[in-house]
């Protein structure tokens, strides 16, 4: 085997192929190899979305979609107007590969199965003699006229070397080692465990909340599921990725305080309560404020208050329905992994990045792009519509 290339690509992920693909395609001469450590490429790509593989979100302003980006809204703004969804959509299209829009904006192949992707991929790299070297475990990488890069198996050599290895502690170390700083990885994209294990009785509810966690001036809002084991959801993970730091030092230990009827305050709660004194029905049975009639019961129940009459109810028992309804407060202790799909915050720092090649300031041919650097986002797409920029700038960075 020639073991002497072009262009090494370090990761058989999404960016990794992304950026075989959209380089071959350039420079088609190109000898163009990925290196993947594990036994299957694109595994990331399989299990997103369930299986479905969820390609990117329908957010089509640069401006609006960065705002998805706890690290790295500020970087990928410039690039995403060189290429971002509609430029995704429009690449997977010119492939055979269409793509449709949920309801939450989130993008699917038609098809869905990730594994029209990973074909969409494979074909393409066949077609282009994209060589996909899998069980190969990069040890070490050093620089002298040309990349050298050595795995367990053997050594290789290329002009230019591209990092899309993930959030690989060992390859953050050989980055370190060739001058990049490192942020520290912590998870991010994670659920609540609750010490209170009563309200997990009413897993799988879901409704639109208003969630803060006051001791580190965090807040979310959005839907919110009820699981058993505590709290998930929309409006919970983004807290988890924008509060992923602040989270992790406090040791994943604080209490979260949510409001119900998300943006209604405690005192027009309480006004609505007080109107209600005209009826002669019990608490318990008329539910108010299009809640859940089984989190309305369970929020009654906890106040003493199901069998009472509205008429009955004093202007204390009302200010207590009032605070929690606005503000339950719950001790959480732990995390839970989302799905299967970890995603950390951390890797190799921002400033050291041109983000106008994703080309490193620290040495040159050397690029990287995905979840190696410190960027990650909110669930959705925007990981991998993070991966599919940083390819594309690369492929069209890197000369012949």
């Amino acid at each position: 085997m020639n073991t002497n290339y072009h262009t090494i690509i370090i990761g058989g992920g999404a960016a990794g192929f992304f950026t075989a693909i959209n380089l071959a395609e350039r420079l088609p001469d190109a000898k163009i190899a990925i290196l993947e450590r594990g036994k299957d490429v694109l595994q990331k790509v399989r299990i997103s979305g369930g299986g479905r593989c969820n390609v990117t979100h329908a957010e089509f302003i640069p401006k609006e979609l960065s705002l998805n980006y706890p690290r790295g809204e500020k970087e990928l703004l410039g690039p995403f107007h060189s290429f971002m969804t509609g430029d995704t959509i429009a690449w997977f299209e010119e492939r055979g590969v269409t793509l449709k829009i949920e309801e939450d904006g989130r993008m699917f192949p038609t098809t869905d199965s990730s594994q029209t992707i990973i074909n969409c991929f494979l074909e393409l790299a066949q077609k282009f003699n994209i060589e996909i070297l899998t069980s190969h475990n990069v040890t070490s990488i050093n620089k002298e006229e040309k990349w050298n890069v050595y795995t367990k198996e053997e050594q290789f050599a290329c002009k230019n070397l591209v990092i899309t290895a993930g959030s690989s502690p060992k390859v953050w170390e050989m980055m370190r080692e060739l001058g990049h700083s490192i942020e520290r990885a912590v998870p991010s994209l994670f659920t609540f465990n609750i010490v209170d294990k009563k309200i997990t009785e009413l897993a799988g509810i879901a409704l639109e909340a208003t969630v803060e966690i006051p001791q580190l001036k965090l807040e979310s809002q959005g839907p919110l599921l009820i699981t058993h084991w505590g709290f998930s959801g929309p409006a919970i993970l983004k807290m988890s990725a924008w509060g992923a730091r602040k989270l992790n030092e406090s040791d994943y230990k604080f209490d979260v305080v949510i409001n119900w009827l998300n943006h209604i305050s405690r005192q027009d709660c309480y006004e609505t309560l007080v109107a209600q004194r005209s009826s002669k029905r019990q608490v318990g049975n008329e539910w108010l404020f299009d809640l859940p009639k089984r989190l309305w019961k369970f929020l009654v129940a906890s106040m003493n208050l199901t069998e009472k009459n509205w008429a009955d109810c004093s202007n204390n028992d009302l200010q207590n329905l009032a605070t929690i309804l606005t503000a339950s407060t719950f001790s959480i202790n732990g995390k839970s992994t989302f799905k299967e799909e970890f995603v950390t915050a951390g890797g190799v720092d921002l400033k050291e990045i041109n983000f106008k090649t994703f080309a490193s300031r620290k040495q040159e041919n050397l690029y990287l792009a995905g979840e190696v650097l410190n960027i990650d986002a909110i669930t959705g797409g925007f990981n991998f519509q993070n991966a599919w920029t940083g390819g594309w700038m690369i492929a069209q960075s890197i000369d012949d």
